[in-house]
């Protein structure tokens, strides 16, 4: 267990909140009172058996004594360092252990408030991007921009008209009538759509959200069909409250097709284990079960939590359009309309069959860095005669090597990227100017 050099000072601050004399902690722990308060001046390092005592006597996790119970609040901390970058005065980045162990109840305090402006930030950007492509969203308000337009049209023929026929007086109340009931009901039904969260509920605003809550709530791993018998698709369907309508029954069903014929070419047990000795690897996996690098990619995202690292992955069309998305934390992807044109899932598109892997960073107030992996496969439903057509996914990894020059920036869509001098910008941020 990795130990900080303020491993001291956490135990000293923790006797005396408890009321713990100096002399008593060193007889529990087994050592003198002159080497506990050199520990506690983090003048002598702490080694695991002595650690295990402390901890003990003390009444408190190791962990919180070696790491700092306080590590959230350190990367809190940071982030809100980051998104202070070039401000007058900069932010004593190296001292924010200090400070939190010194100074706990506001270092808590600055945490929760970045958080909050966090979720705020991500607010903002999931609503900035519905509006921007979401076409319920754009019907909806010039439903309400029509029926408000002739409201006030009419009242104004008759707030400035004297002398109306009374047969044409009752037919503009009429219409004032209809148009107010109109925008009533066209105003309700957008309140109703934005008040919409993003997990488990039943009133998601496309079919394709409502298996991806679904699929969610499973953690993306469908146990039932890992068996020899599985039960019917229909059966695995029945009664799913994230599938309200039958668009997202029929998506449902397509997906477990798919799974099952996964499951069927790599077996859940040998390929977990080909995973723990090659790793989340597409290109050596591949190889090693001789099948397509696409079928590869779906299985490592559905794979057990604790059988391999937190994947994400998006899957579009030829025309860009995104057909699955999991997400992954830190890597933020689109909810309706094209991510980054920088990411190398739009690139397969012309080169299908060619696995293609980049290390990237993806900006943010706290820059993070991610390996991509990219296919395209190609397919003729329509027989060779037909057109073809073309898939691209792009498998998500955290990047677990140290930081190198060939890391491409990208971002997520344009309208949300703060990289101001992007060579593939398409249209203005909302960030750039903001203070992101």
């Amino acid at each position: 267990m990795a130990r900080s050099a303020l491993t001291g000072t956490r135990v000293r601050e923790r006797r005396l909140r408890i009321g713990m004399k100096q002399a008593d902690l060193a007889r529990s722990a087994g050592i003198s009172p002159a080497y506990l308060n050199l520990i506690e001046h983090n003048r002598r390092r702490v080694g695991a058996a002595l650690l295990t005592a402390l901890a003990s006597a003390l009444g408190i996790e190791e962990a919180a004594l070696a790491e700092g119970a306080e590590s959230a609040l350190m990367e809190g901390l940071r982030e809100a360092a980051a998104g202070a970058a070039g401000a007058e005065t900069e932010p004593e980045i190296a001292r924010i252990e200090e400070f939190v162990s010194r100074f706990p109840g506001w270092a808590e305090l600055l945490s929760a408030r970045q958080a909050r402006v966090g979720a705020l930030e991500r607010a903002v950007e999931a609503l900035s991007e519905r509006m921007a492509h979401d076409p319920f969203l754009s019907a909806s308000l010039h439903e309400v921009l029509s029926a408000a337009t002739s409201v006030r049209s009419t009242a104004a023929i008759l707030a400035e008209s004297e002398d109306i026929d009374p047969i044409w007086r009752e037919r503009f109340h009429g219409n004032i009538f209809a148009d107010s009931t109109r925008l009533s009901e066209a105003a309700q039904a957008l309140v109703t759509f934005m008040d919409t969260t993003e997990a488990g509920e039943t009133g998601l605003s496309s079919p394709q959200e409502e298996v991806e809550a679904w699929l969610a709530r499973t953690d993306y791993h469908l146990v039932a069909l890992e068996r020899s018998h599985p039960p019917a698709p229909e059966a695995l369907i029945a009664g799913v409250p994230e599938l309200a309508t039958g668009a997202a029954r029929t998506l449902a069903l397509a997906h477990i097709a798919r799974y099952r014929a996964d499951a069927l070419a790599l077996p859940l047990e040998p390929f977990q284990r080909a995973v723990a000795e090659l790793g989340a690897d597409p290109a050596a996996l591949s190889a090693r079960f001789a099948v397509a690098p696409s079928a590869i990619f779906r299985r490592l995202v559905t794979l057990p939590r604790a059988a391999a690292p937190a994947l994400g992955m998006l899957v579009c069309d030829a025309s860009g359009g995104v057909t699955f998305r999991r997400p992954l934390p830190g890597f933020a992807l689109p909810r309706h309309g094209a991510g980054c044109p920088l990411w190398p899932l739009y690139e397969v598109l012309a080169r299908p069959a060619v696995l293609v892997r980049l290390p990237v960073e993806m900006a943010g107030r706290v820059p993070q860095r991610f390996v991509l992996h990219a296919f395209a496969e190609t397919s003729h439903p329509g027989g060779y005669d037909g057109p073809q057509v073309i898939a691209a996914m792009m498998l998500i990894q955290p990047a677990l090597t140290p930081r190198s020059d060939v890391e491409r920036p990208v971002g997520p869509a344009c309208r949300i990227c703060p990289r101001a001098a992007c060579v593939a910008r398409r249209e203005p941020s909302i960030l750039i100017g903001s203070g992101a």
